[in-house]
């Protein structure tokens, strides 16, 4: 099983409104499709090693993260092969670019984050973050 992590880039930690999404231009099978930003954690990384190299590359920013959005089996199922950790996380430094792998960038109000045309593997992770996102 490969591990890959994401980025749920709010406004606030404590009281999140906004939650960023990036949508996919590549590979074909995925462009178009919205997702959380981050990537494949690489050998000898930790996954939050790996969600701050990603960021970085795929959004030229730096973050600080907050509590994981923990799924009660540890990780979010995508495919048979790659399951998920996601982290909340706000800006540092930086301002949001899509640098790779992402032809836009969409800050979601809350009560509308389901509103764009997620990955499938997102959808339910997605519904999650809206529910402990409420005030």
């Amino acid at each position: 099983m490969r591990l890959v992590v994401g980025a749920a880039l709010v406004d606030d930690l404590s009281a999140p409104r906004r939650l960023l999404a990036a949508r996919r231009s590549a590979p074909p099978a995925l462009a178009g499709k919205w997702e959380l930003p981050g990537g494949k954690v690489e050998p000898g990384e930790t996954p939050q090693e790996a969600l701050h190299r990603e960021l970085a590359e795929e959004l030229g920013v730096v973050v600080r993260l907050g509590d994981e959005v923990v799924h009660p089996d540890g990780a979010w199922p995508l495919t048979p092969d790659l399951e998920m950790r996601v982290w909340f996380g706000v800006l540092v430094r930086g301002t949001p670019e899509p640098l790779q792998d992402h032809d836009e960038l969409r800050w979601l109000e809350r009560g509308s984050w389901a509103g764009v045309d997620w990955l499938p593997g997102d959808v339910p992770l997605v519904a999650a973050m809206e529910r402990l996102a409420r005030p």
